[in-house]
């Protein structure tokens, strides 16, 4: 039996989304290729973006997907500002520096937002083409304000561009409702499918602007979609096992009701988490109003005997796997309530605590 997954990914996936990679597909097979439009078409739909936003897949993790949006939807002109509050806004950063982009930063700790009087003078002040931001910053499982940084952006004329990974099929992103040029997410954070594909959503004018842009060839977001646009093929060889759990995945999230129905499940695990935590005796590093439905982060006990490895250990003795913290601002460690896991599988979790806490004599208040 297969551990509970409580990361931020890879993810706990439904045995129907295993069975899926079962298949063997010939990459050139009218099938596969018709699997693989139907996930394009898809994608572009969950940000009701059909009139005006293509979706190009990438293979590799989502840092892939980042990297080929922002290498190839800049210019070496552009000039950025990079929003950062955790580890994903740094990864950004360490793009840009590798990309030779101009750009600034405007870091906030980890638990904290951007306040948008700062981010509107730093517009005001500077020549910028762009704005970076993180929806939800895994990090600390913090939840920024995208749509006042998009309606920021818009007001203006800046380009958005967001890193939606642990955000997006679980959180609204409507590009009816807010404005943004490019958006990049993976298959196997909120939609339950496996690691190995990114894919990036970007408006048309974009894209079709965007020749020449790119420093690699593997990472060209613009040689791939007109790979695709005229033949419906990727150009080197796809991740044909993964995509179609991914395309297994993408009709299970809409069965559960799509964003909304994904959202309320996601919920209802955080809730449960953070109240049963709460009761033993841990401390939640975010308050309620910036904590996304996606991964907790908790502080970790003042007990000076509470070592995490040992802690770690003894719950994935129990079939349950949660995550080490990766904060500057605190000892902390994440527990995720996302995946293919419901209710029954939250109050698993926090019984599996109750007990290592017994098990290990940790002081927790």
């Amino acid at each position: 039996m297969d551990k509970k997954l409580l990361t931020p990914g890879p993810l706990t996936t439904s045995m129907t989304t295993k069975e899926a990679m079962l298949h063997d597909w010939g990459s050139r097979d009218k099938k596969f290729i018709d699997l693989n439009s139907s996930i394009r078409e898809s994608l572009v739909k969950l940000i009701d973006g059909e009139d005006n936003y293509q979706c190009v897949p990438m293979q590799g993790s989502g840092t892939f997907a980042v990297e080929s949006m922002v290498s190839s939807l800049t210019s070496k002109d552009s000039k950025i500002l990079i929003l950062i509050n955790g580890a994903y806004g740094q990864r950004m950063k360490k793009m840009c520096t590798y990309l030779n982009r101009d750009f600034i930063e405007y870091e906030v700790a980890e638990h904290e937002v951007h306040e948008l009087s700062k981010i509107e003078e730093l517009i005001d002040t500077n020549d910028l083409t762009h704005i970076f931001a993180v929806y939800c910053e895994t990090t600390s499982g913090i939840l920024n304000p995208i749509e006042e940084i998009a309606d920021l952006a818009e007001s203006k004329k800046i380009s958005l561009f967001i890193d939606a990974m642990s955000a997006f099929g679980a959180l609204p992103l409507s590009a009816k409702k807010i404005t943004f040029d490019a958006v990049a997410a993976s298959s196997n954070k909120c939609l339950e499918g496996v690691p190995g594909v990114g894919f990036i959503l970007v408006k048309n004018d974009v894209i079709q602007n965007a020749k020449g842009n790119s420093h690699s060839l593997s990472l060209d977001l613009y040689d791939q979609w007109q790979a695709m646009e005229k033949n419906k093929q990727w150009r080197f060889t796809p991740p044909t096992h993964v995509l179609a759990a991914f395309n297994q995945a993408i009709k299970e999230h809409e069965k559960e009701g799509g964003v909304q129905g994904r959202h309320a499940r996601y919920k209802k695990n955080c809730e449960i988490i953070c109240a049963g935590m709460k009761e033993l005796g841990f401390e939640q590093l975010l308050p309620d109003n910036l904590q996304a439905p996606i991964i907790i982060t908790f502080k970790q006990p003042n007990d000076s005997s509470f070592n995490f490895d040992k802690f770690y250990n003894a719950l994935s003795e129990k079939d349950f796997l949660i995550y080490p913290g990766k904060l500057t601002v605190a000892e902390t460690f994440r527990i995720g309530c996302i995946g293919n896991l419901n209710e029954n599988d939250m109050h698993d979790t926090i019984g599996a605590v109750k007990e290592v806490i017994q098990e290990l004599a940790l002081e927790i208040n």
